[in-house]
């Protein structure tokens, strides 16, 4: 009995392996397209041909298991990198130079939009004084009238009321589209975009109408001292990636996984195992069941008090627009 549960699932997993591998080799016989498709259906044949043609089952799963180690090294060939003709959304990385207590960052985007696809490129650098950072919301932008999967982003205020976002994002480049499944397969590299609110959060609320994307923004109960460890934890993940590219994996190194990677060494979540993990739309639930999120409101009633489009989705002037999505920020001060 335990033998034959033992060959079914070898079998499947090599079945599942055969799957991936003939998916990978298509990718990474990219750009020449021609070559990538003979490439991947002669493998695809070979695997089955070759359980029909060598009775000793031995010998074939070996030479089987000597193709997917060839597969498997060509994968881990594939070397990202930071010099492509990338889109101008993406095109310049941040970077940080820590002195003391104060961090000095350059390339923080601060597009000047006057459609999603017609704007001014615009990037400034700014030094922050880490004495004076003092919260950090989390925010979700759903598209295409969806609930399941959002975009995630970090935004870190400042007591002088400086705002700056943070948006793990997938570096396409010009041309290139994109789609889910080659994200699965080592073909867009990763970015920390640091931004202006009134870039990076204002183009979800005000100017992408084709897909519209419904934001909220909730504000955490970390303190000031868990507020910097997790900025500080972020900074260094920009510089690495301004150092060493990497590249962004639609499951494992995502919008989401890479941000809450960064969070919970700092603040772990009650369960570290929640389904919710892959299904982010619902990272909010967490967020507000773990206790993390500052607010005395019902579940439901923060969900709707924290919708920002409602607030400035008629008003597309970037005029304290970081105060404009925060109604318990701009009742208080009015």
């Amino acid at each position: 009995m335990l033998k034959s549960l033992t060959h079914i699932l070898l079998n499947i997993c090599l079945f599942v392996f055969w799957l991936w591998a003939t998916v990978a080799i298509y990718f990474i016989s990219l750009p020449n397209a021609q070559l990538a498709v003979i490439a991947a259906g002669v493998f695809a044949v070979s695997i089955p041909l070759i359980f029909v043609f060598l009775p000793r089952r031995n010998s074939a799963l070996s030479i089987i298991l000597l193709l997917y180690a060839t597969v498997i090294i060509g994968w881990n060939n594939m070397q990202p990198s930071n010099d492509r003709h990338w889109l101008p959304s993406v095109a310049k990385l941040p970077y940080a130079i820590n002195k003391a207590n104060t961090v000095e960052i350059y390339n923080i985007r601060n597009f000047d939009y006057r459609t999603e696809h017609d704007f001014s490129a615009n990037y400034y650098h700014k030094t922050y004084n880490l004495d004076e950072l003092e919260s950090m919301d989390f925010l979700l932008s759903y598209w295409g009238g969806g609930t399941k999967v959002a975009h995630t982003i970090l935004s870190f205020g400042f007591k002088n009321g400086d705002y700056l976002a943070v948006s793990a994002e997938t570096r396409v480049e010009e041309g290139e589209p994109q789609e889910l499944i080659q994200g699965f397969f080592n073909q867009y590299e990763m970015i920390y975009i640091l931004a202006d609110e009134r870039d990076i959060i204002r183009l979800r609320t005000n100017f992408r109408k084709q897909e519209p994307e419904e934001v909220f923004l909730y504000p955490t109960t970390l303190n000031k001292e868990k507020v910097r460890q997790v900025f500080e934890v972020i900074i260094a993940r920009v510089n690495k990636l301004y150092q060493s590219p990497e590249f962004y994996n639609t499951l494992t190194q995502n919008c989401y996984t890479t941000l809450r990677a960064d969070v919970r060494t700092i603040a772990p979540p009650k369960n570290r195992f929640d389904w919710r993990i892959l299904a982010n739309g619902y990272a909010d639930k967490m967020l507000y069941e773990n206790g993390n999120m500052d607010t005395d409101l019902s579940f439901s009633a923060a969900k709707q008090y924290f919708h920002i489009n409602q607030y400035v989705s008629d008003d597309n002037d970037a005029e304290d627009f970081s105060l404009k999505i925060r109604p318990n920020l701009s009742k208080s001060g009015s």
